[in-house]
């Protein structure tokens, strides 16, 4: 079964702030992540978990996903963020610094507790040294019903602080830990979105770092400014070329003169019965943004 849930733009709004509030409903990212966590300061996280709460349940956001950002459950704030999250009912819920797997059982027990409704679902980030090593049993608990884990965010900008590492062009320092996390979501058929480009008015960086996320295998990348929001659509979805080889290739494989075949080469490539799911995806995802207009 193929996921079409578009996530190719994902983008993080200040809860402190009303009017992105309210922008957001325009813009022309896949999901909104209304945060309560890093962009709010101390003295607004109340005033802003209010704000974010009462946006979630006014609606008017479309078919944008919209995820709450709590603060973390040992936080003063945490706590109070995830009942009102769970009252105001998003589609999903964001949980900051989950670097083992016990976040997410203890989170779970909480949604019992509170008697969460079940289409709340849970998304993790991935931002610590800690939650690079466990990946695989963080990703593992996905198994448990009850955490409801469909996604990794990946936290760049903490992964750098933690560990002392530049954030340069190419992100080499980076790319064993991105490619970890990676592995770990696919392996347990997760979502993952790439962290954020921080230069938000250099245009040509982000679209590079878009691009080398999708080649890297994301779904998606987690966005700063609305003016990022057309370069990840454009760099997430499937080229003209793409599309065309791939309908090509389920074409082929559906003739019944091939319905034994394990290989078979077309214009000079060689294709294996693995890349018919490859084609499939696709054109599944080429035909999910056409259905959306973006």
């Amino acid at each position: 079964m193929i996921d079409l849930r578009l996530r190719r733009s994902v983008l993080y709004m200040p809860g402190s702030n009303p009017r992105a509030l309210e922008k957001a409903r325009t813009l022309a990212a896949d999901a909104l992540i209304l945060d309560l966590e890093d962009a709010v300061a101390p003295d607004a996280k109340e005033m802003a978990r209010e704000q974010v709460c009462a946006a979630v349940r006014q609606g008017g956001y479309g078919e944008r996903e919209l995820i709450i950002r709590v603060n973390a459950p040992q936080t003063p704030w945490g706590e109070a963020d995830l009942r009102a999250a769970i009252e105001a009912k998003p589609d999903a819920i964001l949980m900051p610094k989950v670097s083992s797997p016990a976040v997410l059982e203890n989170i779970a027990d909480r949604l019992e507790a509170l008697d969460a409704p079940p289409e709340i679902k849970i998304w993790a980030m991935i931002e610590t040294p800690a939650s690079i090593l466990n990946i695989q049993a963080i990703a593992a608990a996905r198994r448990n019903p009850g955490t409801r884990l469909t996604c990794f965010v990946l936290g760049t900008n903490d992964l750098a602080k933690d560990t002392w590492t530049q954030i340069v062009p190419g992100r080499a320092p980076m790319m064993p830990w991105l490619m970890t996390a990676l592995a770990g979501a696919r392996a347990e058929g997760l979502t993952i979105l790439d962290g954020v480009y921080n230069n938000f008015s250099d245009t040509d960086g982000c679209r590079q770092e878009c691009e080398q996320a999708r080649i890297l295998g994301f779904d998606g990348k987690t966005l700063i400014h609305p003016n990022q929001v057309p370069l990840a659509n454009a760099a997430f979805a499937p080229t003209e070329e793409e599309v065309a080889v791939a309908r090509m290739v389920i074409e082929v494989y559906e003739r019944p003169e091939n319905a034994k075949r394990g290989a078979i080469q077309i214009n000079g490539r060689m294709f294996e019965r693995q890349h018919i799911p490859m084609a499939r995806r696709s054109v599944a995802w080429a035909e999910a943004i056409a259905a959306k207009g973006q």
